[in-house]
């Protein structure tokens, strides 16, 4: 089925362009020499970012970071080649991505070695979360992007007939994305593909903690651009230390912003960006919950699998990631015997470093920096009743002891009011916590002040169910406070391109998909005469004319046509026109 699904969708391609070949130069990796015993970024007396392994300690070489000069050149640049990028086809920015997306393609096996090693994730981690998501974002952007960013015909009313209504998006100029560090290839590509097929440039600031892999994913963008015949200078990237990025969030020469990152970050993104009143899209990670419910508990060895897969992707820092695992009653304990000895036998290392005899299923975190919070989080939990049945703190890895690793680990019997419960951890760490009802699941979801993904899992509507367990299942769906939900999944509302972002403590605003896309553009409203070649078009009447020669007939006109135009009744109406041919 689906190789014939595949196969139906590859004819969506034809007609295109055909996608060009290029290369792009690999990063030069140092010989294995001597770890950063030291996990920082910061070289002392210098201003240069130092860039390492975080699986290993490895030293990878220095980054000269921007400065606020560097970031005007940066949008200077971006601006004069969007002049010209404004003016193409969409059939010419489809072929660019097509060409992009073939070199993904070919070329992934390299994109993840280099994500992998910059970010410490193994290898299938980065294929999912780095490769499938941008590939999908680009299949989708190809096939349905033009369809979005047509213009959009409106409808009228009986005082307008006479006029078309529409809405057509046109771009911005030049954007900014400031991305976070998870996924240092899909989190810079993902502005970069919806900001230039939307006709914009780009300046992408990436992290600091990945900043030796960003040029070489910059350049693969600027690959594709340049043999399609386009100006490369159109997507920039830069690297800075925070204290400079606020010179980007302010420019005057930056129509949007998309953040993605954490909440106290976003704070000071949207204060500077309120300087030159560019407006934000923050997406800023949740506290997402995995409920499942007691009509789930036929299908726990899948959803047991799910869960797994959702709490130790990336090594839980996954901004969708599941945080917390919602069981009902007839199902919390199973699932905690199915989940124990699983990740009991969850293996971390360095996967780029492995042999095939010691496979790895868990890198390392992109930086310790949060490995005293967590160890706090995890013991002040145990104190007040949960139990800590795997991991639980730091790992001084044997083999690589300069990583940054943290035990994969399980906590269980953690209550709605526990610290745990309600701060993103961004870990490999799994809590579960019991829900006496769906109604009770759904509180506690919705408890912590964040509301981005969600999944729920149990029986769904069917003509075969008179239980009614599957009216509750979408019922808890619609309850959970979210931007998005995954019912019997996760997360796979972001492999289909629907709109991406949260309420409340999770930020605002909404990538991917028609609306991402629609979001970096200028929604202009655009109304003309409809029967122009007839002469039918507005005429002021002359009893309306400046200087008004009866303004108590004059008011009495505009009464008749307003009734004319929103009575109630037909016989409101009738009275309307009455009211407009006395006094016209």
């Amino acid at each position: 089925m689906i190789v014939l699904w595949s196969a139906a969708k590859c004819s969506e391609f034809l007609g295109l362009e055909p996608p060009k070949k290029y290369t792009v130069p690999v990063p030069r990796i140092p010989e294995q020499g001597e770890a950063v015993k030291e996990p920082s970024m910061k070289v002392s007396g210098s201003s240069a970012i130092r860039c390492y392994a975080p699986a290993t300690g490895r030293y990878l070489g220095l980054i000269i970071p921007s400065t606020p000069a560097g970031i005007d050149r940066a949008v200077e640049r971006a601006h004069a080649a969007q002049k010209i990028w404004a003016t193409t086809s969409f059939d010419s920015r489809r072929q660019v991505l097509a060409t992009l997306l073939q070199f993904v393609l070919k070329n992934q096996d390299e994109i993840c070695r280099i994500a992998s090693l910059d970010s410490g994730k193994t290898m299938i981690d980065a294929s999912l979360g780095e490769i499938l998501v941008t590939a999908e974002k680009l299949r989708w952007t190809i096939n349905h992007g033009e369809k979005s960013l047509r213009p959009s015909r409106r409808p009228t009313n009986i005082l307008m007939m006479y006029k078309t209504n529409e809405v057509r998006y046109e771009p911005l100029g030049v954007v900014a994305a400031l991305v976070s560090w998870n996924y240092p290839f899909h989190n810079l590509l993902g502005p970069i593909i919806s900001a230039i097929f939307a006709g914009n440039g780009i300046v992408v600031k990436a992290s600091e903690n990945t900043a030796w892999s960003a040029s070489y994913f910059t350049s693969i963008v600027r690959g594709a651009l340049s043999v399609c015949g386009h100006d490369p200078s159109l997507v920039q990237s830069v690297v800075c230390w925070p204290q400079t990025a606020n010179h980007l969030t302010s420019h005057p020469g930056i129509s949007h912003i998309t953040f993605i990152g954490s909440r106290q970050v976003a704070h000071k993104v949207a204060s500077s960006a309120a300087k030159a009143l560019i407006p934000v899209l923050a997406e800023l990670g949740g506290k997402d919950a995995a409920i499942v419910l007691d009509s789930a508990k036929s299908d726990l060895p899948r959803v047991a699998e799910i869960l797994l897969r959702g709490t130790f992707q990336a090594s839980g820092q996954n901004c969708i990631g599941i945080e917390r695992i919602i069981a009902c009653p007839a199902v919390y304990d199973t699932l905690i015997s199915i989940l124990e000895p699983r990740i009991k036998a969850l293996r971390v290392g360095s996967v780029l470093d492995a042999s095939p005899s010691s496979p790895i299923d868990v890198g390392a975190m992109v930086t310790s920096a949060s490995f005293e919070r967590l160890e706090n989080l995890i013991l002040s939990a145990v104190n007040d009743g949960a139990r800590l049945l795997v991991g639980g703190s730091r790992l001084k890895h044997s083999k690589f002891p300069y990583g940054h690793y943290f035990q994969p680990t399980l906590i269980v019997d953690v209550t709605p009011e526990m610290v745990i419960a309600n701060e993103e951890c961004f870990a490999p760490i799994c809590v579960l916590m019991r829900a006496e009802s769906p109604k009770h699941a759904v509180e506690i979801a919705n408890k912590p002040d964040f509301g981005l993904g969600a999944s729920v899992f149990g029986k769904v509507p069917s003509l075969l169910d008179w239980s009614g367990e599957g009216d509750a299942t979408m019922e808890v769906a619609a309850g959970v406070k979210s931007g998005m939900v995954s019912i019997n999944d996760f997360a796979v509302y972001y492999a289909v391109q629907l709109p991406f972002g949260g309420v409340g403590g999770s930020g605002y605003g909404r990538f991917a998909g028609e609306e991402g896309l629609r979001g970096l553009c200028n929604p202009k409203s655009v109304c003309r005469d409809r029967w122009n070649l007839f002469g039918i078009r507005t005429a002021i009447p002359k009893g309306m004319r400046y200087p008004i020669p009866d303004t108590s007939r004059g008011f009495a006109f505009a009464s008749g046509v307003v009734e004319m135009g929103y009575g109630i009744s037909l016989w409101d109406k009738l009275r309307g026109l009455g009211n407009l041919m006395r006094n016209s």
